[in-house]
């Protein structure tokens, strides 16, 4: 399906701004403690960003695994992103993805809260290349 400019910029700008509420609600449970949804608010923080900068480039992914992958391909490898940003995002992938489904894995807030900034300064970049 092809969207049209006006419709993909729609898609682009809602997804930015689920970026931003994931991040405002993963600063809401840090401040609760409750470290293995901070996990899952920040993971989907990038995810959404991540999806508005594929989506503007016109590129679509089915899976999380098939986006990281879209990232690698298009924005690590390319330079956009770096390799460490690349590396980030695949940590709170690993991180959501254990926190949510795997039996007896609980996330440490001594774990989790360095990420915090590191994945709001992500955030911010995608967004300024999305826009």
């Amino acid at each position: 399906m092809s969207l049209s400019e006006e419709e993909r910029k729609a898609i682009v700008d809602y997804r930015i701004e689920r970026a931003q509420k994931s991040f405002e609600e993963a600063t809401n449970v840090m401040a609760m403690g409750m470290w293995s949804l901070l996990a899952n608010r920040l993971y989907y923080t990038l995810y959404y960003a991540l999806v508005a900068l594929l989506i503007k480039d016109g590129y679509v992914s089915k899976t999380h695994s098939g986006m990281i992958a879209l990232i690698y391909q298009h924005y690590v490898r390319t330079g956009i992103l770096t390799a460490e940003e690349g590396r980030l995002v695949k940590k709170m992938f690993d991180l959501r993805q254990e926190s949510d489904y795997d039996d007896f894995v609980y996330v440490d807030g001594d774990e989790i809260t360095p990420f915090v900034p590191q994945v709001k300064a992500l955030m911010m970049k995608i967004i300024n290349i999305a826009k």
